[in-house]
């Protein structure tokens, strides 16, 4: 089927239908790096990277661009620098160079274009220079805000009038503001803050300008999909299309949306243990340090086991089962390493579940269905048949972004080297002893594997082993 999504703005799931199909373009709220990312920080970049992933697939590699910013001044970011001592590039480079690694682990692959806050400074000042001229922003004692009321559409993406907007908003109430709802394009830096020239005075961006004149610099507008966490419909999303639109002089009439985005796409929340990850709780969870302690692949696993739109709870059973899942699959694998996969489309029921707005529990089931296959093609010696069901099977793991790791490797876990060379002589020996029928010599070998925490696989092709769980 034809790739459909859930689009925010219009609360259905449409036909995916690019304005140009020979240039699709993306883009993703990316990290404001003060700080290792947390847990729910990963949902984004992975449910968007299958996305990518899909759109490649179908439109060519050449075809898609995929932007995902960089939020590389901010105040928690100066807070920090100022805490260290430092410049704040010095915190910026260290936390974006981290990120990038975590997101590796985590088979992400890198976004064509990653723009920085601080490289597009002229374009944000230009942004708001044309939102003035346009009588949607108006500068007061140095700062420059946005005037809501000059943007009758404004609410359409978050569905709420303006006064449940403002009491679910952190509004600065400021004697400068002509509403109190109206929010900052641009803003004086405190002493010893970072700061940029502007025609209203040295200072910084508000938040939501930045990614506006970023997409407008890298991309053109408007773009075909823009996506992110559900916790940034508002204000930020929400502030974005009025910007975008309004810097064109379309500040009227609700088809003016599309001249920003043609989509929304917005991931769920994520809890952790059924609770809201807080640090008062002290339930966050740090994936830098999660893909320590555990394979990056289980981490993509589980942030793709929901569905990319529904609540995820985060706890250790989600883990374990991830794992033991992927066990499953990398098994299967191993079992026909020595059978060459052919290169074959993905079946027809992973791509319509796939499409079908990003089905992911309905694609992994696939796989599951594939893995069987090759299962039974083997205990058959059906060489034809395993060939093309492990080539469908890697097909459909390339878009979703697993499978990526040596079976063998996979399975044998953290080994030793000297652990692994006693397994594998010891695989040695049982096979001797079997084939002399000393049944006696293979229990002993079997008990000596149980004792290293083996678990041995036969298979026509002969013994493969894993560490148990």
């Amino acid at each position: 089927m034809p790739l459909h999504i859930h689009d925010t703005l219009r609360r259905e799931k449409r036909l995916f239908q690019p304005r140009d199909p020979n240039r699709v373009t993306l883009y993703v709220c990316g990290p404001t790096v003060y700080d290792y990312a947390h847990i729910g920080n990963a949902r984004p970049p992975v449910v968007f990277d299958v996305l990518a992933r899909l759109l490649r697939r179908e439109y060519g590699a050449d075809k898609v661009i995929y932007a995902r910013n960089v939020t590389d001044v901010d105040d928690k970011i100066n807070a920090k620098a100022a805490k260290e001592g430092v410049p704040i590039g010095e915190v910026t480079a260290r936390y974006e160079a981290a990120y990038l690694d975590d997101m590796a682990r985590l088979n992400v692959s890198p976004p064509d274009i990653a723009p920085h806050v601080t490289d597009h400074m002229d374009a944000i000042v230009a942004q708001i220079a044309a939102l003035i001229d346009a009588g949607c922003a108006y500068a007061a004692e140095g700062h420059v805000l946005f005037d809501v009321a000059a943007y009758p559409a404004y609410g359409a993406l978050s569905g709420r009038n303006l006064d449940d907007m403002i009491a679910g908003a952190r509004v600065e109430v400021a004697p400068y503001k002509k509403n109190p709802h109206d929010f900052v394009l641009w803003k004086p830096s405190k002493a010893g803050e970072p700061s940029w020239p502007s025609p209203w005075g040295d200072g910084r961006p508000g938040w939501h300008i930045e990614c506006s004149a970023m997409i407008e610099q890298n991309l053109g507008l408007p773009i075909d999909i823009h996506g992110g966490g559900i916790d940034l419909v508002f204000p930020h999303h929400e502030n974005e299309i009025a910007q975008g639109v309004c810097a064109h002089g379309h500040a009227h009439g609700d088809a003016s949306h599309d001249e920003y985005a043609r989509y929304w796409m917005h991931n769920g929340f994520l809890t952790v243990d059924a609770e809201k990850m807080s640090k008062s709780v002290g339930n966050v969870l740090l994936l830098h340090d999660l893909v320590q302690s555990m394979p990056g692949e289980v981490v993509r696993w589980a942030l793709l086991s929901a569905h990319y739109r529904q609540p995820l709870d985060w706890n250790q059973s989600l883990l374990d089962q991830s794992k033991k899942n992927l066990d499953r699959l990398y098994g299967a694998l191993h079992r026909a390493a020595a059978v060459p996969a052919v290169e074959v489309e993905p079946p027809a029921d992973f791509l319509k579940s796939i499409e079908d707005d990003l089905n992911t529990p309905g694609a992994m089931a696939v796989l599951f269905a594939l893995s069987s296959e090759i299962e039974r093609g083997m205990t058959a010696g059906d060489t034809a048949g395993v060939a093309e069901a492990k080539g469908r099977l890697i097909a459909c793991a390339d878009i979703l972004g697993v499978l990526q790791s040596d079976p063998a490797a996979w399975l044998e876990g953290e080994v030793s080297d000297d652990l692994r060379l006693e397994v594998e002589s010891l695989l040695d020996q049982r096979a001797a002893a079997r084939a002399a029928k000393d049944w006696p010599a293979a229990d002993r070998i079997r008990d000596r594997l149980t004792e290293l925490n083996v678990v041995v696989m036969d298979g026509p092709q002969g013994a493969t082993w894993r560490l148990k769980s």
